[in-house]
């Protein structure tokens, strides 16, 4: 499945820009950007299984797994529900967590699928609420490092991102599927545009990939950001500052837009993969690429 890896040197993430030619405005006053992630890898894996998003799966007691989303990795009962999209996926301690969206009649609501170590799957149903964008309803999502929490958004311009109870870790839901109530929000205190995945790298910190094709909110187009939450999550709203940190890598023979798609960060090598697809002919492969501080 995964072919042509080839290794890079260590090569800064913010030479991205130049890489494909684009030419970022001077950066701002308010900006920060702490040169800490670079890229030292890159993979590609066929669109068609990895195009969505990507996960690092550690099950207790077994081999590390590199999981991947895309339309041919939905199972055919859930195609047949009329769930045909799902997006960036997560996993904490080989429970894994895939974002599912309408893709049939009246979009009214979104679905997280739940699989247990041992493969047992659950459906937790969330009903769209006032706010919530219908298109593109279900981006991604991310477990807290607590494990209690679920964090997502929709592929839209967000001021907010939203909070749920993990399914079958926080106690406050059944364990056996069901509804999935919204708990809080992240409220940022900048708009952030189509973002694709994000991850949390700590208690209080997601790194999130943006697949925002203009510069007017960041200094680049397909900004990396990094979102600092006030405190840990606790089911409650919560502020969040956003930080500028680079554009992420756009390299291709082909000519027109990229999509940038999921992120992973890996607790325990600290490595940080984000999926981009390279723009049409050359989109049939999911460019991986593995960044670390």
């Amino acid at each position: 499945m995964i072919r042509d890896r080839v290794r890079l040197g260590i090569l800064a993430v913010t030479l991205g820009a130049a890489l494909t030619g684009f030419t970022a405005p001077a950066v701002t006053a308010n900006t920060v950007h702490p040169h800490a992630w670079r890229v030292v890898d890159q993979t590609t894996v066929s669109g068609s299984i990895a195009g969505e998003g990507v996960a690092t799966v550690r099950t207790p007691g077994q081999p590390l797994r590199i999981y991947y989303t895309a339309g041919a990795t939905i199972p055919a009962d859930l195609q047949a529900q009329g769930w045909g999209h799902i997006g960036d996926p997560d996993s904490f301690r080989g429970y894994v967590f895939d974002p599912y969206q309408q893709t049939v009649g009246t979009v009214t609501k979104k679905m997280m699928l739940v699989t247990t170590p041992g493969g047992q799957r659950y459906e937790y149903v969330h009903q769209l609420g006032d706010g919530e964008t219908t298109a593109n309803a279900n981006a991604y999502t991310t477990v807290s490092p607590d494990g209690q929490w679920l964090v997502s958004s929709e592929l839209a311009p967000v001021t907010r991102l939203l909070v749920f109870p993990a399914p079958l870790l926080n106690p406050v839901l059944p364990r056996t599927g069901g509804n999935l109530p919204l708990a809080g929000r992240v409220l940022l205190e900048q708009l952030v545009r189509n973002p694709q995945g994000c991850d949390f790298v700590s208690a209080t910190r997601l790194i999130c990939a943006s697949d925002d094709s203009n510069n007017d909110l960041y200094p680049t187009s397909k900004p990396l950001l990094q979102i600092d939450l006030a405190h840990r999550l606790d089911g409650k709203d919560v502020t969040a500052h956003v930080t500028w940190l680079a554009q992420l890598p756009l390299r291709s023979s082909c000519v027109g837009a990229y999509t940038v798609e999921g992120v992973d960060y890996d607790t325990v090598t600290g490595n940080l993969r984000v999926e981009v697809n390279a723009p049409s002919p050359c989109n049939a492969d999911t460019t991986i690429y593995t960044l670390r501080r």
